[in-house]
């Protein structure tokens, strides 16, 4: 079994209960409240920056030219689709200047905020990919587990199509790769196992967060 996996497997029960919320299944089923919708986008969205800035830190600190590409292009897809499909989805849902760029935040995405920008700054290959996994492979397993036909609305239907499909399980699978190959250079294996479980934790607790505002 890879580290990735194994990481994985250590935390199997929060995974499961994260792919597997209610968000996700009322989700695909197109039946997400408007206002439960609008709520979970408003806060995913202040990740964006965070988000890129630590993607730029993996550029920064990459050991191999090769990887250093794919992470190149990837910060281009997210700083373009990505953000893109979310200023289309506040138009659509009628989401104010004020509730995009300074809304109060919850608790948790506070929280992944604050995990990302602190492995940033200790500018660690690393644990900089082990978070990146997370982010990355949790939301890859509920968008791409079968559960039906894909939703009528071009907002869940396109937050969906955002985490699945050949280019994102081919950055999955990069990123599960580069964790694998570098974590016996971390200066602590441990804090590799405990960012990765943190990071699990704060995405169902982000989830919870949809419905308790």
């Amino acid at each position: 079994m890879s580290f990735s996996q194994e990481l994985r497997e250590s935390g199997r029960e929060t995974w499961e209960a994260a792919v597997g919320h209610r968000f996700v299944e009322e989700l695909w089923a197109g039946t997400v409240a408007p206002d439960v919708l609008r709520r979970y986008l408003v806060q995913d969205f202040q990740f964006c920056d965070a988000f890129l800035a630590l993607m730029g830190a993996a550029v920064a600190t990459c050991d191999d030219p090769a990887a250093r590409v794919v992470h190149a292009r990837q910060v281009g897809l997210v700083a373009g689709d990505e953000h893109d499909y979310f200023h289309r989805s506040f138009d659509l849902l009628g989401v104010a200047d004020a509730d995009r760029t300074a809304p109060e935040r919850a608790a948790p995405t506070q929280g992944f905020i604050d995990l990302m920008d602190g492995t940033r700054a200790d500018a660690s290959y690393p644990e900089i990919v082990t978070v990146l996994v997370v982010a990355e492979w949790l939301y890859l397993d509920w968008a791409s587990r079968p559960r039906g036909p894909l939703p009528t609305d071009p907002i869940a239907r396109g937050w969906i199509d955002l985490h699945r499909g050949p280019a994102f399980e081919a950055w999955v699978a990069f990123l599960r790769a580069e964790l694998d190959r570098v974590a016996p250079q971390a200066r602590d294996p441990r804090r590799l196992a405990r960012f990765f479980a943190e990071a699990v934790d704060l995405e169902l607790a982000f989830f919870e967060a949809a419905y308790t505002g």
